[in-house]
This record gives C-alpha cells, structure tokens and sequence, in this order.
C-alpha cells in the first residue's frame, strides 16, 4: 500500500479534536470550544485560512508572527521541492554546509555593520540560550539583566528572562543570577548595570506582551549605558525583526546597534523551525577561539537544508514583494482608522505599535452603566473584556485575534505583511461595529460577557 499523507487527512479529517483530547493537550481543545474557536481548517492561502465549511477567515495572527509572508508561499514551496529532489549531503557535520553560508550572508547584508557573524538553531528559544551563553563567555560575567513584561522563550534557561510569572509558576529553580527591570526605564537600567557584574542586557525593541513600544531615546540610551558598563546588548528581534515594525529590524527605528540581534519565527515562511543569531566577530572568536572548541556551542538541527532554502526564498519573497515596505504602509491605515473611533467609544483607549505589530487596547469607561459592566468582568478575570471584541470578530467578522498576554485589556495584530488595502478596511470596519455593540448595555455582546464571567469564577474556584 503506498503511503499518503492526504489520505490521513480524508481517512481522519473529523478526529482533530478528539486526537488532541486523548493524547495531546486536552485543555487547549477546551479553551477552543468553550471561546468558539473549534474550526476545521482545510487550507491555507496567504493571509486567509479556509474551514470545512468553505468560509474564510483573515488570519491577523500568522502563527504569532511566523507566516509574514503568508502562508503557503509558493516560492518557498518551490525551494522546498526543489532542496528535496537534489539528493544534497545534509547535516554531514563533520562539514560546512553551502546554504547556510548563502542565507548567513544574505541575513548579514541587512543587519547593522558590527554585526558579521552568524550561528543558526532550530527556535527562538535556542537563540536565546545561545546569547546567554555567548554573553557569559565573552564578557566572563554571569548576570543578566532583562525588563519586566518581557517574553524570551520557555526553555529553562529563557524562562529565567521571562518578565510574566505565570509562565515561570511551579518550574522551581531556573538559572540564577537573572534579573528584571522595569522596561523604558533608563535609571533603574543603569543602577543595574553600573556594578559591572552584568554579562548582557536582553531587550524587545518593541516588547511583544502588550506592544509596548520605547520612548525614542530609550535604545540609543540602552547602547550608550551597555557600552559604559561593559555590558553585551542583545537586540531580541524573534517577533519583532524581518519587517514585522515597517522596518527590517526594529532597532531601525532608533538606529541602534546590539552586540547579537536575535531572529526566528518568519525567518524560514513558516514552513521549518529555524533560529539564529547574529554577533559581532569579537563574540563569536571568543568562544570558539580554538580548534578544540570548534563544537563547544551547536545545534543538531540548526543548519538543516531545508530550514537554509527556505530562509533563502523567504528573504527573497520579502525582497521581491516589498513586503517591509507594505507593513508599514498598511499598518498606519490601521492603527489610523482605529484611533479615530476612540472620541466616539469610551471603551476605546488607543491603537498603537509600528508597522504590523499592533496594540488595540481597551480601558475603563466614565459613564456609570458601562463602568459597572466593565467592572464585572474585571472582577471576574483581569482583562476579560478583550475576550468580548477578540470573539465576535472571530465569529460575526471571521477575523482571528487573541490577547496581548495575560491579563491584558489589549487586541494584538501580528498579521502576515502582505494585507492589502481592502483587508485593512475590513479590519478597522469589523473593529467599529464589535465596539460599538459593546457600548449596547444590555445586549446580546454582554451576554456573552456574563458567559465568560461565569466560566472565569468557575475556574478560579477549581484552582482555589
């Protein structure tokens, strides 16, 4: 009998869920129906994924950012098909590989000039651990600093540069001598770094939890204050790099230059796992500063053909389309058609972000009916009002959306950098009547919210 993947998938198109539920994690399955985001999806093109039912969704969260390209590319699909029929030599190891050469130097051409090195791994994870590694070596210093609110990787060693605690609650000890500061914080940044016993400063350009985005001064003050000190500044660019702000790179923005600039997710069209970092040849000779540690840091998986090729296309695609361009084109549309509803909905606070990296967030209103319906999903579960736009714009709009993080009163959009102008109305449109509906008190959209309120205190029961 020969072997088909699409005949799985006919043979086994209803028993998504019920896999999941038996062998996998059976709480993601309840988050999705209990909030209706149970779908069968079927296919995938660009920006649009489609569901058993034939209706199409704009997907404006793109894998948390992997798909900047759009899913599916056919160019990648291409490379890919192609890196398979060659019959290359892959991972010989005890070898270089020529496709990691290539996509090393077509990343390199984009990054700032200090930068000139490249190490490839398999997630952003990975990149993570290996600057920490790099950082301590090269500076033989143990502390890290990184901000609050931060997300670095759930790995042991990135989990302990993560900024939220309910990633880090009940994992015990994680690597020491890893400290937090409040983000944009200058002053509590150089108390920090002024003992001089600090490896490097890991910083989001733009912090993913909430699109918190720096005052304009903060990044060129974070490199005069690591330079000081003696420090490593390390640019983690997993969300925010490959023109997801309008920009390549975030740090763009405030013309910056990090000591290792930290990439993933969109880097490979979201087709194979792939993570890397870029340094300056200073970092990457001090720690394979001899022959016998040639192999000191590496990743079995981490120059893999396939993830190479499909770097290689991807950063072609985004060439060869103007995607950092459009990203930044379509994000003002957005974030400026959003922010002029906010004279005419209490519940508006503001859009905003760079590029297609954007925060819609919400806040408590001054009217007496709304603040006290606002006040009972506050009190039920922090930040469960955006629960109440994220849903409808799912099922009214087919528009997929999730929180910024927890506890947050904040949309994020993290779509794919190839919307058009005609889904950028779509969005701001489908934004305007979920907000509107929710200034409706009563109305069906607080029903909803009552349903959600209800099943938040059950769960805070359960955990008591």
């Amino acid at each position: 009998m020969t072997f088909s993947i699409a005949e799985l998938f006919s043979q086994h198109a209803d028993d998504k869920f019920n896999l999941h539920e038996q062998y996998l994690n059976n709480q993601m399955v309840r988050v999705l129906k209990t909030i209706g985001y149970d779908r069968n999806y079927t296919k995938a093109v660009g920006q649009y994924l489609y569901d058993d039912q034939g209706d199409e969704y704009l997907d404006l969260l793109s894998g948390f950012g992997v798909f900047a390209i759009g899913r599916n590319h056919p160019t990648v699909i291409k490379a890919l098909q192609e890196t398979l029929t060659l019959e290359l030599p892959n991972l010989v190891q005890m070898d270089v590989s020529l496709l990691s050469g290539l996509l090393a130097k077509k990343i390199l051409a984009t990054t700032p000039d200090n930068l000139d090195k490249m190490f490839f791994c398999n997630s952003g994870t990975e990149a993570v651990e290996a600057a920490i590694k790099f950082a301590r070596y090269t500076t033989k210093r143990e502390r890290i600093i990184h901000c609050e609110h931060s997300f670095h990787g759930l790995t042991s060693g990135a989990l302990a540069l993560n900024g939220e605690e309910i990633f880090r609650e009940g994992f015990g000890a994680l690597l020491p001598h890893c400290d937090a500061v409040p983000f944009n914080d200058l002053a509590a940044l150089e108390k920090a770094l002024s003992s001089k016993d600090v490896a490097a400063f890991f910083v989001e350009p733009i912090q993913g939890k909430g699109v918190n985005v720096p005052d304009d001064n903060y990044l060129p003050e974070v490199e005069r204050l690591c330079k000081k000190y003696g420090t490593l500044f390390v640019a983690d660019e997993i969300q925010t790099g490959l023109g997801r702000t309008g920009k390549f790179w975030a740090i763009e923005h405030w013309n910056v230059k990090p000591d290792m600039l930290l990439m993933a997710k969109a880097l490979s069209g979201g087709f194979i796992p792939v993570g890397a970092v870029a340094m300056s040849t200073k970092i990457m000779d001090t720690v394979f500063n001899r022959m016998d540690r040639a192999i000191v840091h590496g990743s079995t998986f981490g120059k893999n053909n396939m993830a190479m090729a499909a770097g290689i296309a991807t950063l072609q695609v985004m060439e060869d389309e103007n995607l950092v361009e459009n990203s930044a084109k379509i994000g003002r549309e957005i974030i400026k058609g959003i922010n002029l509803m906010s004279e005419k909905y209490q519940f508006l606070q503001e859009a905003r972000g760079k590029g297609l990296m954007i925060a819609v967030e919400f806040q408590s209103p001054k009217s007496l009916s709304l603040k006290a319906a606002w006040t009972m999903l506050e009190m039920a579960n922090k930040g469960l009002f955006c629960q109440m736009i994220t849903i409808p714009l799912f099922k009214d709009h087919k528009i997929l959306t999730q929180v910024a993080g927890h506890g947050m009163n904040v949309v994020k959009l993290l779509p794919p950098l190839n919307l058009s102008h005609k889904d950028s109305e779509h969005i701001i449109s489908a934004f305007d009547k979920t907000i509107a509906d929710t200034h409706q008190v009563p109305g069906s959209i607080w029903d909803l919210g009552k349903t959600l309120a209800s099943h938040a205190l059950k769960n805070k029961a359960v955990t008591k």
